[in-house]
């Protein structure tokens, strides 16, 4: 279980991923080694869910700047989850 939990970084409460949210597709922030097939049995583990379908993109990281030093933030994966008909995530959990 605790497998799981290393996969799933956190739900991304975005403007974008809540508007997904009817249409049963929830966006996660995953592990950057995590292919498709552990992020469906991670959501299905943690959330009691059947997961239809998973695409994933990596995020390219930011520039930061902090007075003269530029830097850029680590790159991340997203992965946007496609729930069976009827399933639902409780998002305020």
């Amino acid at each position: 279980m605790i497998q799981e939990y290393k996969i799933i970084r956190s739900l991304l409460h975005t403007e974008k991923g809540t508007a997904l949210a009817p249409i049963n597709k929830y966006v996660f922030e995953v592990d950057r080694r995590a292919n498709k097939s552990e992020i469906k049995k991670a959501v299905e583990e943690i959330y009691k869910v059947k997961v239809k379908k998973v695409n994933t993109m990596i995020m390219p990281g930011k520039l930061r700047r902090v007075r003269y030093v530029a830097g850029k933030t680590a790159d991340w994966k997203k992965a946007v989850v496609t729930l069976q008909q009827g399933q639902k995530i409780d998002i305020a959990t």
